[in-house]
């Protein structure tokens, strides 16, 4: 299988860490990276999720990808992950902190537990394996980190606990951006909106928001996991070697958008459907 918008070999002898690379979005970032020739690593705290995902991704691409134990609230498993990783690879090149959590929930239902959990995982787990691979590889090698949080210009609610851990994710993009350049390193953003994938499912079915979702974003469609991928190896390869401290948000012009200018849907408007990769077994 090849890429159908980047040259084959663009990233051939490039290795790639992806956290949360067994579905949606990381795994087709996971994808898109080996079919341009990375060595790719996943990792997720759950074996029976990254070991089918693995081997799913190698059969697709034609290229074996590598899957590896990582809990991202636990700092001896990051640690240990990493120097796994460099000794079976010997280098890091590429940083996509991808893995997160949360779950949907009013602010005055959040339990202090529910919230240092959300922030545990998506902020400060961000935060350690950067600081592991950093440490371990990138200070003395450069390399290119690119974090994946959510839209967080606006107000998302039912999700107060991640969109400020999130908006915490952007904010150290920014500066380790700065402090981190003349190491060689680069640190991104992509900020997705809706994405047509398995994440989705984890919203309570009875609100029916995701065929909501269509209708408040000005391109009238979700975004495809493919799309937040090409996005990802721009940033993460050559073709953003000038570019750092950004969140790009790949959101179909949602974050632009006002309610006092009606943007009517059109008739023929597609039912979203979510994918499941070639190792899922879809629900019934």
């Amino acid at each position: 299988m090849h890429s159908t918008i980047f040259r084959d070999d663009l990233l051939l002898g490039k290795v790639a860490l992806v956290t949360g690379g067994g579905t949606g979005i990381g795994a087709a970032i996971a994808r898109e990276l080996a079919q341009l020739g990375a060595t790719v690593v996943i990792a997720s705290r759950k074996i029976e999720k990254i070991e089918p995902a693995a081997k799913g991704l190698s059969a697709e691409t034609g290229r074996e990808v590598f899957g590896e134990l990582l809990n991202l609230r636990d700092r001896d498993s990051i640690g240990t992950c990493v120097t796994r990783i460099l000794e079976r690879h010997g280098r890091i090149d590429i940083l996509v902190n991808n893995a997160g959590g949360q779950f949907f929930a009013p602010a005055e239902m959040i339990t202090p537990n529910g919230w240092d959990a959300v922030v545990a995982t998506n902020l400060t787990g961000t935060w350690t394996l950067t600081r592991a691979v950093a440490d371990q590889w990138m200070l003395n090698n450069g390399g290119s980190i690119l974090n994946i949080p959510m839209l967080t210009t606006g107000a998302f609610a039912g999700m107060a606990h991640s969109v400020a851990a999130r908006a915490g994710v952007e904010a150290m993009t920014r500066t380790l951006a700065v402090e981190w350049s003349p190491r060689g390193i680069r640190v991104n953003c992509i900020a997705p909106g809706y994405v047509a994938s398995s994440g989705l499912r984890n919203y309570p079915k009875g609100l029916g928001l995701v065929e909501k979702m269509k209708s408040i974003v000005p391109m009238k469609r979700l975004a495809t996991c493919e799309e937040v991928a090409w996005a990802a190896v721009f940033l993460s390869g050559p073709a953003g070697a000038y570019v750092t401290g950004q969140t790009w948000a790949v959101d179909g012009g949602k974050s632009l958008w006002g309610d006092y200018w009606p943007i009517q849907d059109p008739p023929d408007m597609q039912p979203v459907v979510l994918p499941y990769e070639s190792w899922e077994t879809p629900e019934e």
